[in-house]
């Protein structure tokens, strides 16, 4: 099952987050090979966010790797969201035809109820880094969508979602993460 998780830093944690980076990546070595995408989310040089999709057997997996993670347990994060997900890519970000840097980064994340939008992966996928629904934790109801993107600016990262079907759609910078 692929879950998508996305801790939100807790505000003046900075210095906290680059304490432990070194065991931030050190636990995330752990599930290399479950890792479909992660990285930073940014505003200018502060670090906001971190984003990891990941494939594990079940809910209960996934909170744990969310809530085990270094850096949210020594307080760095104010919140995690955690949602059931599915790889519409069939890749992980390693495979990204784009690479791994060059260009303007984002994570779209458009949240909603039903009915349904953006099920289906647009036509020109060579800017989608990773993209899919996010669901509920049986995977029956969908909750939004998240995507993981190269776009020239926030608007046009904003415009792979479809805006009236959203109660809020979030961009935020973003790179792909790992060790450097």
């Amino acid at each position: 099952m692929e879950f998508f998780c996305y801790h939100r830093d807790r505000p003046g944690s900075a210095a906290l987050r680059d304490e432990l980076v070194e065991a931030h990546w050190s636990y995330m070595d752990r599930f290399a090979a479950e890792l479909i995408a992660r990285g930073p989310t940014f505003e200018g040089d502060i670090t906001t966010g971190s984003v990891h999709i990941v494939d594990l057997p079940d809910s209960a997996a996934a909170r744990a790797f969310a809530f085990d993670e270094p850096t949210y347990q020594a307080g760095a994060y104010r919140d995690v969201l955690i949602r059931r997900w599915r790889n519409l890519l069939g890749r992980t970000m390693w495979e990204f035809p784009g690479g791994r840097t060059g260009g303007n980064r984002y994570l779209v994340l458009g949240l909603g109820a039903e009915p349904a939008a953006d099920r289906t992966v647009p036509a020109d996928r060579t800017a989608l880094v990773a993209y899919g629904p996010l669901l509920s934790d049986d995977g029956t109801a969908w909750l939004g969508t998240a995507v993981l993107l190269q776009a020239p600016d926030p608007d046009t990262a904003r415009a792979v979602l479809t805006p009236d079907r959203y109660a809020a759609i979030e961009v935020h910078n973003w790179e792909f993460g790992g060790r450097r």
